[in-house]
């Protein structure tokens, strides 16, 4: 197998990759894992390790000066690097599980509220107006979430269809909430519990803003090829909204300490693309009667 070939076997699928990730992150990612691959490092400790660089940027934030600024940029840097890796690792050696699925995005959540509180110490605490841009960053923050959720949602509903896989949306959760039943009377297996029932909460919370029940079960009336040909672009116009483009706009901005630049993308341009999209997407599935509801 060729360089290029182990590299394509280690991405989901490059419709649903955010531009940065294939350009930047994961062939920096990809250079990680070759290192790895022969060791016993498995990607659960490299979601670890990408946690920890994700509270290491926090705290840098947290220092509020120029240097501090840039050094938590490097730190977001790596861990969006190390982020990209374990995922890469576990799809190439066929080892991945569905606690490490949840137990990467915890990573992700960790680090993100990491860099809020971070900002917030190091930033809002420093002006002159402390408690207006403590809610602005908030407001940043919860955006962040919402428009990540989004991207999520539509790029598991699109690798359900394209790769004709299991429902991650449906039957996948029911495996969850079975798995997550099975555990609870137990007194053992305490941080598993955590972990689902936090992914249980946060699936919830998803559905509730992407879409309404109906449209939450399974794709009628449609096949693979035509769903990527005509999902394709809207798919692509999504991976912007993604956890890598808000990072790397957050990193660019902490070189810069022009936080304001960042606050103003995430919960103005962000949010403003989000609602269009999400528009567009009723509209598109609609034409497509995806549903069976015409």
């Amino acid at each position: 197998m060729s360089v290029v070939q182990e590299y394509k076997q280690g991405l989901k699928s490059v419709a649903v990759e955010e531009v940065l990730d294939l350009v930047f992150y994961r062939p920096l990612a990809f250079l990680l894992v070759k290192g790895v691959y022969s060791t016993p490092i498995t990607p659960n400790q490299l979601t670890f390790v990408s946690m920890i660089f994700g509270v290491l940027g926090g705290v840098c934030f947290a220092f509020g000066t120029p240097l501090s600024f840039c050094l938590g940029g490097i730190s977001f840097i790596m861990c969006d690097v190390v982020d990209c890796s374990d995922g890469q690792l576990a799809r190439m050696k066929q080892s991945g599980t569905p606690v490490g699925r949840i137990l990467d995005g915890l990573a992700d959540y960790v680090s993100s509220l990491s860099a809020y509180l971070g900002i917030g110490i190091g930033y809002a605490s420093a002006s002159s107006q402390p408690l207006v841009l403590w809610l602005v960053t908030a407001f940043v923050a919860f955006s962040n979430v919402l428009q990540a959720s989004l991207l999520d949602f539509y790029r598991n509903r699109y690798l359900d269809v394209t790769l004709n896989r299991t429902s991650v949306l449906v039957d996948g959760q029911k495996a969850f909430e079975e798995e997550y039943a099975a555990l609870r009377g137990k007194r053992d297996h305490i941080f598993e519990k955590a972990l689902l029932w936090i992914y249980l909460k946060y699936s919830a919370v998803q559905k509730r803003f992407t879409s309404d029940q109906k449209t939450t079960g399974r794709i009628l009336n449609t096949n693979p090829e035509a769903f990527a040909r005509e999902q394709k672009w809207l798919m692509r116009l999504w991976t912007y909204l993604g956890p890598t483009t808000q990072f790397s706009l957050m990193i660019v901005c902490a070189f810069l300490n022009r936080w304001d630049i960042y606050f103003w993308g995430i919960a103005g341009v962000g949010n403003v693309l989000a609602g269009v999209l999400i528009i567009a997407q009723r509209l598109k599935d609609r034409s497509m009667n995806l549903y069976g509801t015409q």
